[in-house]
């Protein structure tokens, strides 16, 4: 297909306008969903009092919203590319606001679960869903950042979720209803606002854009066209599904989940070990609880700069995956205060973990096959999220205490930072397995690209 010449600028302003409009877009969703998925880290205790929701029956209703998350990803991802990401995206935004909402009903363990994996039924998708929207919408020399601004949106929710939650279970009986209802209802509204409001300012296509101009839509669908044209040249006779079978995305899959135990054991379980300091209330248990994400924060902002300038993440990884590790053991073995201390280092390696993962089966996979391997590896490894949870509960339950959950997570975490020196990155004229003649040129083209811009 032929296009119109376009001004010289006009792909640099289409991307700035895409990283004012829709990035900050994606994360107040991101925002919206860890808040939603993670609120009953602050309710647990409530629920076990009001509903009988024991510990191991909180952590197996926390991880079935996993369970569904797996099933359902796929499905969700072949109907956004039916109904358009416009339509898609704010239907599992509204879909999992009113389940989250619904939550404030509760009765019993049964209904927990029930509404947990419906959950996860309804947020099925909506990551990778963004991961795809990025590649169809901004060159790839643009979308690592776009990911890393996005992915920054999880812990900016982690670290707003106690204040947040605090004073929403202090708001116990008013109106005659319990501060966990309050929870659950107002979160899961604002779900719902936040996805209507989606509607009006996403569009499934570049050409619908009405706020780019004629320019700007030509520049940006050439350069994507034509970098799509290259990858399909060079990957011109390859099998998707043999590369898919590669173990090293096994090995991504494995370390993926590694990081997740450590994230959302983290994320439903802090609240319960904040607890156990002394003189605690919900809202000083919501303030403590948010250190270690703000901490967070700052290290994924000091780790991605690092990476930019490193280029090989590997190191950076290995160094975040040992840093949780340490932090997470020595918050086991420690008194409450010194553990939350702790956390917060754990939290600083964990969480930047996960943005500098991402940026290495790009550059470690063939091109052909990196939007599916990004499905499978945050399909699979997200089961982090079921195991986690759901191991912490046991635990409890059987010892009343978290801490041989915490000892397991440092192994894990551990074992994940030695299983990335397995891992062998593509360098320009070397092919990765399964990799066509074509394709080991591909970092080399992809900077040609961007240096011969039209």
């Amino acid at each position: 297909m032929t296009f119109t010449p376009a001004r010289p600028d006009a792909l640099s302003s289409a991307i700035g306008k895409i990283f004012r409009r829709v990035v900050p877009l994606f994360v107040v969703m991101l925002v919206c969903n860890q808040l939603n998925r993670s609120n009953i880290g602050y309710a647990e205790t409530y629920l076990e009092a009001d509903v009988g929701i024991g510990a191991t029956a909180y952590g197996f209703g926390a991880g079935l919203f996993f369970i569904a998350y797996a099933l359902f990803e796929l499905p969700s991802n072949v109907m956004m590319e039916k109904f358009g990401a416009r339509v898609w995206l704010t239907r599992i935004m509204v879909s999992w606001g009113l389940v989250s909402a619904a939550m404030a009903f509760v009765n019993s363990p049964e209904m927990f679960y029930v509404l947990r994996f419906l959950l996860g039924a309804a947020e099925a998708g909506f990551f990778p869903a963004v991961i795809f929207y990025f590649t169809r919408w901004l060159p790839d020399s643009h979308r690592g950042r776009a990911t890393a601004l996005f992915v920054a949106g999880s812990s900016i929710a982690a670290a707003i979720s106690g204040p947040l939650s605090g004073p929403l279970l202090s708001m116990h009986g008013f109106l005659g209803v319990r501060g966990w209802q309050w929870l659950f209802g107002l979160e899961g509204a604002l779900s719902v606002v936040v996805g209507v409001v989606a509607y009006f300012f996403l569009d499934s296509k570049i050409r619908d854009a009405k706020w780019l101009t004629e320019d700007e839509k030509t520049a940006l669908i050439s350069r994507i066209d034509e970098e799509d044209a290259a990858k399909t040249a060079e990957t011109r006779g390859g099998s998707r599904w043999r590369l898919l079978l590669d173990g090293k995305l096994l090995l991504f899959c494995w370390i993926y989940f590694a990081i997740q135990l450590s994230i959302y054991a983290n994320t439903f379980w802090l609240p319960s070990i904040v607890r156990r300091i002394e003189g605690t209330n919900d809202i000083t248990v919501g303030l403590l609880s948010s250190l270690p994400w703000i901490c967070a924060v700052v290290a994924m902002y000091v780790s991605g700069r690092a990476g930019d300038r490193a280029g090989d993440r590997r190191p950076l990884l290995v160094a975040a995956l040992i840093t949780a590790a340490v932090g997470t053991w020595l918050a086991a073995v420690v008194s409450p205060w010194p553990a939350l201390a702790f956390l917060c280092v754990a939290a600083m390696g964990f969480k930047s973990a996960s943005p500098l993962f991402w940026s290495i089966p790009q550059r470690s996979l063939s091109p052909v096959v990196v939007a599916p391997a990004i499905a499978v590896i945050n399909s699979l490894g997200n089961l982090g999220g079921f195991v986690a949870p759901f191991g912490f509960g046991f635990v409890k339950e059987q010892t009343g205490e978290v801490t041989y959950g915490l000892y397991a997570l440092a192994l894990a975490s551990l074992l994940a930072a030695a299983s990335v020196l397995l891992i062998r990155q593509r360098r320009a004229g070397t092919p990765v397995a399964g990799e066509t003649a074509g394709q080991r040129d591909e970092p080399r083209a992809s900077a040609m690209n961007e240096e011969n811009h039209r």
